[in-house]
């Protein structure tokens, strides 16, 4: 796992629990596992579908936009033999303002790594202030959905309907295992021994049934589950309807989701803007741009425009 760890050192618990909670936060995880990687690899799609770009043909898109959201920028830099290019790419240095001052590209067919002075000699495509990714807020989402989705499959198995009889004896149990299978396949009428009742007529069986209205859960699991999808939607920037419906939902409550939903992806937007022009500006061509896919703040019409109320009873 570490070096420290290969050499044996004798450090205790508490020495490797201050490590790893660098990396892996102390919180409830479900890592590893395939549940939370489906979930994962479908928000990273999803938060990429929140802006629409604009690339040369001959460069990889999704290869970029991966670099972006996952590592949090990517470089755009010329070259003798492929023209200008971008590329992944790791951050170095740093100037008075303690920003990063080159990057370090490395690419087998670029003749190996090549050290680049960010702005001089090539143009960083970044979003956020602290250029990094946004995987820890898919993480965050994409554990909260695997956890409550297994808490769905679980519910839903325990929640069949099942039979359990106490009998007395092998021959009494092998006899209701004969009369629930002719109950299952449809027959209209089930005969049975008459030892199976007491002397007064009662059956000399008990049988457990669950009680399926209290331990059915499933519907409000999957309105939780819709929740914390609406949740990462507004953290992201795509237009939803994240509110409680109530029987009379206020034009404020919605703008207010709606703005909550613009602010910060409007940050992403202009710092990504900001660097498409500098790159254009830097090679002089008109190779790259960025631009809502779905601007949140127009997206509702009317329902914004007009100082009323929005009634959500069914018609």
């Amino acid at each position: 796992m570490n070096d420290i760890y290969r050499q044996g050192a004798p450090y205790d618990y508490n020495h490797i629990n201050i490590y790893n909670s660098e990396i892996s936060p102390s919180t409830v995880h479900s890592q590893n596992v395939a549940l939370t990687g489906y979930f994962r690899r479908y928000l990273l799609q999803k938060a990429m579908s929140t802006f629409k770009w604009k690339f040369p043909e001959f460069w990889a898109g999704n290869y970029l936009l991966y670099c972006l959201y996952c590592w949090g920028s990517y470089a755009i830099f010329n070259t003798d033999k492929f023209g200008v290019i971008a590329n992944g790419c790791t951050l170095g240095g740093y100037n008075v303002f303690y920003q990063p001052l080159f990057c370090v590209v490395a690419n087998p067919l670029l003749k190996g790594s090549r050290k680049l002075i960010i702005d001089k000699q090539c143009t960083l495509i970044y979003m956020q202030p602290d250029y990094g990714g946004i995987m820890d807020l898919v993480n965050y989402y994409a554990e909260l959905m695997a956890i409550t989705s297994e808490a769905l499959s679980l519910n839903m198995f325990n929640s069949k309907l099942t039979y359990a009889f106490a009998a007395r004896n092998k021959s009494t149990a092998e006899s209701f295992k004969k009369m629930l299978d002719m109950v299952n396949r449809g027959d209209s009428a089930v005969f049975y021994d008459n030892k199976l009742v007491n002397n007064q007529g009662d059956p000399l069986f008990q049988y457990f049934q669950s009680d399926l209205n209290k331990n059915y859960i499933a519907s409000n699991i999957l309105v939780d589950l819709q929740k914390i999808e609406n949740q990462f939607a507004q953290d992201i920037g795509l237009p939803n309807a994240n509110t409680e419906k109530k029987e009379r939902q206020i034009v404020d409550e919605v703008n207010a989701n709606n703005v909550e939903t613009f602010t910060r992806c409007d940050m992403w937007l202009k710092t990504l803007k900001k660097q498409c022009e500098k790159a254009n500006n830097m090679f002089q061509t008109d190779l790259i741009s960025v631009d809502w896919r779905v601007n949140p703040l127009e997206n509702g019409g009317g329902a914004m425009n007009e100082g009323m109320a929005v009634d959500s009873r069914p018609v």
